[in-house]
């Protein structure tokens, strides 16, 4: 039974690697897993989405070597690779992924030698990720004018196809095929370019705002609200793993998921630090790093209870913040992956310049 195996090499590092090589590796495979091997490919541990974010979280440098991911295993359940043997039928892999909630699992021989890895998602026919997609493109798109004063933003073209048609596209790709686009200005462009999703692969409803709702109002509009709820802002470009996202999100008993992304600013003076009048440290243009929304979230049934009915505008953040004053679980994600928030003129030129120089890769959705 094969699953993974003549791309198997590109799953597979040393100890000693750097934990961006894990990164890299991860990105470029299907499996979403890098495999920590020895000289003779005898399994040695794994390296999973999951690890790489909570590095992230927690501040561990890319440059440390894989080594350190694996010490961090601390849980019981993970301080041995979970693995499973050659000859595996698809009900005992299913089940096991299952059980230990992961998306991948490596098989090994008797002598404990990778041979394959066994995906989730290629074991379950007709697969999908239980989640609806929200994408909010009803905004006016002021700060990219006159680009937008006949054209809604998320219609604008990037690459050759609208930044929308990229994110749906996106979606697709990562088995998400009911979508809900939340229209208000310029909406028949919207709607006359993607009728019902037949032709981009999805099924596509529009919910429009007769007034501006925010970025949570509107989703008090959506009908049948028993669904995982994946929102995206319409004019967010990003390859990002929706799959890993729903896995953590689920792992943490989320109410609420915010995706985030690092950003740093280069102080360009030295930062003087002090008690009352005295120095006690001078750092010279230090950089300040920290995690900032990336527009992308997913919520739970749980959460949109908690917002307001009527025509007050209600953003997510204020969602954030009434479910953290309500003692809801609320986590952050953070974004390794392609990211760019297309709100600035400047912006949309690097969208365009990053697909046209390969730096994005442009999801296909058929």
């Amino acid at each position: 039974m094969v699953y993974y195996k003549e791309n198997l090499e590109n799953c597979f590092i040393f100890e000693d690697a750097p934990i961006s090589e894990a990164i890299h590796k991860i990105e470029a495979n299907a499996a979403k897993i890098a495999l920590v091997t020895n000289q003779r490919k005898q399994l040695v541990g794994t390296i999973t989405d999951g690890d790489i974010r909570r590095s992230i979280l927690n501040n561990v440098d890319d440059h440390e070597s894989v080594s350190t991911l694996l010490k961090n295993k601390s849980h019981p359940d993970y301080t041995k690779p979970i693995q499973a043997t050659e000859g595996s039928s698809k009900a005992e892999l299913a089940a096991l992924m299952h059980k230990y909630k992961i998306a991948s699992v490596p098989l090994v021989n008797e002598e404990n030698q990778v041979v394959d890895i066994a995906i989730f998602q290629d074991l379950v026919e007709d697969y999908k990720l239980p989640v609806r997609a929200v994408v909010m493109a009803g905004g006016l798109g002021t700060r990219l004018r006159p680009l937008t004063d006949s054209t809604p933003k998320p219609m604008l073209p990037v690459g050759e196809k609208p930044l929308l048609e990229q994110i749906i596209a996106q979606l697709k790709t990562s088995f998400i095929n009911d979508v809900v686009i939340t229209t208000h200005y310029l909406a028949n462009q919207i709607s006359d370019h993607f009728g019902d999703g037949h032709n981009h692969g999805v099924n596509i409803q529009y919910v429009q705002e007769d007034e501006p709702l925010g970025t949570a109002g509107s989703i008090g509009l959506i009908p049948e609200m028993e669904d995982t709820l994946l929102i995206i802002n319409g004019d967010i470009l990003t390859n990002m793993d929706f799959s890993a996202f729903l896995h953590f999100h689920k792992q943490h008993n989320a109410s609420l998921s915010v995706a985030v992304r690092r950003y740093t600013i280069d102080v360009p003076y030295g930062v003087i630090e002090s008690k009352d009048s005295l120095i006690t440290s001078i750092k010279e243009k230090p950089q300040i790093s920290f995690f900032v929304n990336a527009g992308i979230y997913l919520v739970e049934p749980d959460a949109r209870e908690f917002i307001p009915e009527g025509s007050d505008k209600f953003d997510m953040p204020d969602l954030v913040t009434t479910l953290l004053d309500q003692g809801k679980t609320v986590v952050n994600f953070p974004i390794h992956e392609y990211w760019l928030d297309i709100g600035k003129p400047d912006d949309y030129l690097r969208a365009s310049q990053d697909i046209a120089q390969g730096v994005f890769t442009p999801a296909t959705s058929n």
